[in-house]
């Protein structure tokens, strides 16, 4: 499993954007003054992770990175609304952690159950007709929104490991000897240290009644709860096992005393996590196939603070003491059912993301350079969905500009005839906004 094993990704994905409305108008026979019949766009396609409950890898994204959800249609005359472009849903295991970066702030949303959704982009509004602008003064409005573009976001993937058991302990300690010997994965095993550089999963079984699954943490050093060398990228996937078998080089080949190898783990555990290094735990003091090792291990049993019936003296290479060191991790295990975690129901509404609420009416005007930008959630997407070829939309957009107080509020902090304008992507001169 270890060939095929990809716990991190990094994505891109898009949403549909929404289709545009028509400026149409009613052409009959015996109605000569036939009005606006003008339909709007169809929304953009949603764009959604789903926690799959059958992956466990995320090797899917090492080549296909970008997700792009359907366009809406556009809209069409006698009133006909585009059609809804098409969501996309994008499967991702259970236990994977999202992260983004939404106006400059990060957010995390975890999919631990099965069938979650998160909707991480929005399709695209349908632009409006031009029957929704038909006033009393005018009755033939040539006049029609664009789609919204769609939302393009940048997904950081980590899946955490969903294992039962997390075999722990120094580099070189014997942690992939031991799961290459209790199960059929086939993890590089080597006489120097950080021959593990990604965790290794394998499945156990002991006895009839007993199987589980081990997880084969890499090496950790001193500093790993803060980062140092592959620190947190080993240390997180320790998180949501049950058990910790806590492998330790009774023979100390590296020139290392097994007994602070022991306490440097435990300790790196409890500055990570401090409910790790209360979680419950079986010691495996290894390589007792070696002289040092046995030699070691009366001081081993009085210097460790083990529990007697939670310390085995084990020699991986030969399988010598395995299975009583297993027979006692399904034990535990039994006492320590597995959290439910419930699939979600097919009417529970998908999550979202924990964004703040925000007042789309308000705005900001301030100087930018040799340029002034104006920001406001409403008057931005009222931008990108203007039709500038429209000689009425333009209109429009300075009404609006008025209406609303931004006008004024430029002019307050000094705008200039002549001077560059920004709302969204697009810059705009004074001189046109004024539309003279």
């Amino acid at each position: 499993m270890a060939e095929d094993y990809f716990d991190r990704a990094t994505i891109v994905v898009r949403s549909g954007r929404g289709g545009d409305g028509a400026a149409t108008f009613r052409r009959e026979k015996f109605v000569p003054r036939g009005g606006p019949n003008g339909g709007d766009g169809g929304r953009g396609g949603h764009v959604y992770l789903v926690a799959d409950p059958d992956m466990n890898t995320l090797l899917a994204f090492r080549y296909e990175r970008k997700f792009g959800a359907e366009g809406g249609g556009n809209g069409q005359k006698n009133r006909m609304t585009g059609r809804q472009g098409k969501d996309l849903e994008v499967r991702v295991p259970a236990g994977t952690v999202v992260r983004a970066t939404i106006a400059g702030e990060p957010y995390e949303v975890d999919l631990a159950r099965p069938g979650q959704r998160l909707l991480v982009a929005r399709g695209g509004r349908g632009g409006l007709g031009n029957v929704h602008f038909t006033t009393s003064v005018r009755q033939a409005p040539r006049i029609a929104e664009l789609g919204e573009p769609g939302q393009e976001l940048t997904l950081e993937l980590e899946l955490k490991l969903i294992a039962d058991v997390g075999l722990v302990g120094f580099p070189n300690a014997g942690k992939s000897t031991l799961l290459s010997v209790i199960s059929a994965a086939k993890p590089k095993i080597a006489n120097y240290p950080f021959t593990t550089l990604q965790p290794n999963l394998g499945l156990v079984d002991v006895g009839e009644r007993d199987r589980f699954v081990v997880a084969d943490i890499p090496g950790l050093i001193e500093g790993a709860h803060a980062g140092v060398g592959l620190g947190h990228d080993f240390l997180r996937h320790v998180e949501r096992t049950r058990v910790l078998i806590h492998v330790v080089d009774a023979a100390g080949v590296d020139g290392r005393d097994p007994a602070d190898d022991f306490r440097q783990i435990n300790e790196e555990l409890r500055l990570y996590q401090p409910a790790l290094a209360e979680r419950p735990q079986v010691v495996a003091l290894n390589k007792v196939d070696l002289p040092e090792a046995r030699e070691n291990l009366p001081r081993l049993r009085r210097e460790l603070h083990a529990p007697a019936d939670d310390l085995f003296p084990i020699a991986a290479a030969t399988r010598e003491g395995v299975d009583e060191l297993l027979r006692r991790v399904a034990g535990l295990l039994r006492e320590l059912p597995a959290p439910a975690l419930e699939p979600v129901e097919a009417d529970e509404p998908p999550l979202t993301w924990p964004l703040p609420e925000v007042d789309e009416n308000q705005f900001t005007v301030e100087r930018e350079g040799e340029r002034w930008r104006v920001r406001g959630v409403k008057i931005e997407r009222l931008m990108k969905m203007t039709n500038f070829a429209q000689p009425e939309a333009v209109d429009r957009m300075q009404r609006v500009l008025d209406a609303t107080g931004i006008s004024q509020a430029l002019v307050d902090a000094g705008l200039q005839e002549g001077d560059l304008v920004a709302i969204g992507d697009t810059e705009l001169e004074w001189d046109s906004l004024r539309f003279e």
